[in-house]
């Protein structure tokens, strides 16, 4: 068991680890943050967005804006704020929300999926399955 573990709270409190992923709008990982499975997604948000591999562009007044997807696991005063400060503009809802918006916007673009598969490339490459 390494540092980066923790009890999982969905599997008999098995050693697990949870990702926080940031991506670009195609699903490409510009940041990772790595923590015990017990540590809650909003601890994670600062040490993702401070985990770039490169350097971040700065967001430009009038150019093209940076946008936060997230769900509930990220909908607290804290978490809005620390986003804020970085630039980004942010946007927080649940799947529910999602499906009711493609229902009444048909153009609607949901943007959740890009991080999931992401995560599950992840989950399916080898060398990072087993650590």
């Amino acid at each position: 068991m390494g540092k980066k573990t923790g009890p999982n709270p969905t599997d008999r409190a098995k050693s697990g680890t949870k990702r926080s992923l940031l991506t670009d709008g195609d699903g490409v990982p510009l940041a990772l943050a790595v923590a015990g499975a017990n540590v809650h997604d909003m601890r994670l948000v600062e040490p993702t967005l401070r985990g770039f591999a490169l350097r971040r562009p700065r967001p430009q007044r009038g150019g093209r804006k940076q946008h936060f997807c997230g769900d509930r696991g990220y909908d607290y005063t804290a978490v809005r704020d620390l986003v804020k400060r970085f630039g980004y503009t942010l946007h927080i809802k649940s799947r529910g929300e999602e499906v009711q918006a493609r229902r009444a916007n048909p153009r609607y673009r949901a943007r959740r999926w890009v991080v999931e598969r992401s995560h599950s490339s992840m989950n399916r490459f080898r060398r990072l399955l087993i650590r």
